[in-house]
């Protein structure tokens, strides 16, 4: 390749090279902190020392360490990524942008979901280049997850990987300008484990100026643990590890370990005499607080919504939403429910002909992201926060997948139409993609970033304005 295809952007750490393509200038597996290795695995991240030369920004970065995860017949390799790829300088940044050309554009920050154990900002479906396309600088990123990223340990900072997320908003003020994008104007949006994170951000007082706008995608404003309860977990992956529960007892073990173990955390009883557990025994970590973030005021404008179906996800690849008795449905309100026969009999009363598959589904979506969601919405100044609901049914699995969590990814990044996420276990089904949702849902994520206005008014408790796609 020529100079020209091959552009050079100019950092405070060092020059990177990336790649031209029809839709801009791609650059990726940039560190925006130093590598965390033995020890700081449990520290506070810190900068990267920089480097001399021209730094290859070509290839894809390494990821953190992490499991794979299964989801029966439903191919999640696009959401999840290529899994453990195994290298030391993870804490990296991926940069789609129209052009590193000194530009004012608006700039925004993905931050993946993968249940605080899994994934990255390199997997497929957060591509950037419709964002590009579109005139916005688009960051996706990689933070610790699992132990290194979220145990709680007595001589470490706790929420390691919300850090990591706040080190890399940090490196986007500081190098926006050089990829053509206004610091000034930083939207942050996360999905899922993601959508926690960036609430736990919402809550966190170090991120104050670090971004003007936030988009919460099927998260939760109610997702923290307790200190009790992080600490439920911390001793169980003390005594499946056979060491003290700190960071110099854990410096010494490979991540292999941290990663062979998460299994038996994954038992965890979290709930609590004030509080259940608020991702319902699917992951045992999350941000740790005092408080909620939900329990105050965002302070800059919000962007907040669930899909439908979100339960699907967690029952039908897994073979268990056909078969669920309504034994099943009890069961996962007593995991989710204060008063479980009393949530279950308002829910059939809402909802008079719904399988006991569907009343499982919403059990767990409410609890895992509905709910907080709607807390999150409920604590917003007016005027503050724009609402939506993701209806478009995934033909997926025999047509049963529907509305289910994940599923407004690809239209959120403008990628529906690409043949991988089709076919009978494609994340979208074998059905085409609606001809104007994309262009609909991506196009109003860019009018929030750029404006504050999605395209639709705001939610209030006077006029709960709540804008559907798909449906």
């Amino acid at each position: 390749m020529s100079q020209l295809e091959n552009p050079v952007v100019h950092l405070p750490s060092g020059a990177v090279r990336g790649t031209r393509d029809r839709f801009g200038e791609r650059y990726r597996a940039i560190p925006y902190a130093a590598a965390p290795t033995g020890g700081r695995r449990f520290a506070a991240p810190v900068p990267h020392a920089g480097w001399t030369g021209v730094r290859d920004g070509t290839r894809p970065s390494p990821t953190a360490p992490q499991p794979s995860r299964d989801f029966g017949r439903l191919d999640l390799s696009p959401y999840f990524g290529p899994g453990w790829v195994r290298g030391e300088e993870y804490l990296t940044v991926d940069v789609r942008t129209p052009a590193a050309d000194g530009g004012q554009r608006p700039v925004m920050v993905f931050v993946h979901g993968g249940g605080f154990v899994t994934g990255t900002g390199g997997a497929a479906l957060y591509d950037g280049r419709a964002f590009a396309r579109d005139g916005v600088v688009l960051v996706t990123l990689n933070y610790r997850l699992g132990i290194p990223g979220f145990l709680v340990l007595d001589d470490a900072p706790d929420n390691r990987g919300l850090l990591d997320v706040l080190a890399a908003l940090r490196w986007v003020r500081d190098t926006a300008g050089a990829f053509g994008g206004d610091p000034g104007n930083v939207t942050v949006f996360g999905q899922s484990a993601g959508a926690t994170l960036v609430a736990g951000l919402l809550a966190a007082p170090e991120s104050s100026g670090l971004f003007r706008r936030a988009i919460m995608q099927s998260g939760s404003g109610t997702g923290a643990f307790t200190p009790e309860q992080a600490r439920r977990v911390t001793s169980a992956a003390a005594t499946a590890l056979g060491a003290d529960p700190t960071a110099e007892a854990f410096a010494g073990i490979p991540d292999d370990r941290f990663v062979a173990v998460l299994p038996a955390l994954s038992g965890v009883d979290l709930r609590t005499e004030t509080a259940t557990d608020p991702l319902a025994g699917l992951s045992p970590f999350s941000v740790v607080l005092p408080a909620q973030p939900a329990d105050a005021p965002a302070g800059v404008g919000l962007l907040i919504g669930t899909t439908t179906e979100e339960g699907n996800l967690y029952l039908v690849p897994q073979g268990k939403f056909a078969v669920s008795t309504d034994a099943d449905v009890l069961a996962a309100a007593a995991a989710t429910r204060a008063d479980p026969e009393a949530a279950v009999a308002a829910l059939r009363a809402s909802r008079p002909d719904a399988s006991p598959g569907e009343l499982r589904s919403a059990l767990l979506g409410d609890a895992l992201f509905g709910a907080g969601s709607a807390a999150m919405i409920a604590a917003q100044e007016p005027g503050r926060a724009h609402v939506y609901s993701f209806a478009h049914r995934s033909t997926a699995l025999d047509g049963r997948l529907g509305a289910a969590h994940t599923v407004e990814l690809p239209f959120v990044f403008d990628l529906a139409d690409e043949p991988w996420l089709h076919g009978e276990t494609g994340l979208l089904g074998p059905d085409p993609a609606p001809a104007d949702l994309a262009a609909r849902m991506h196009g109003a994520w860019v009018g929030f970033a750029r404006t504050g206005d999605p395209g639709w008014a705001p939610h209030t408790a006077e006029r709960p304005v709540v804008e559907v796609f798909g449906g």
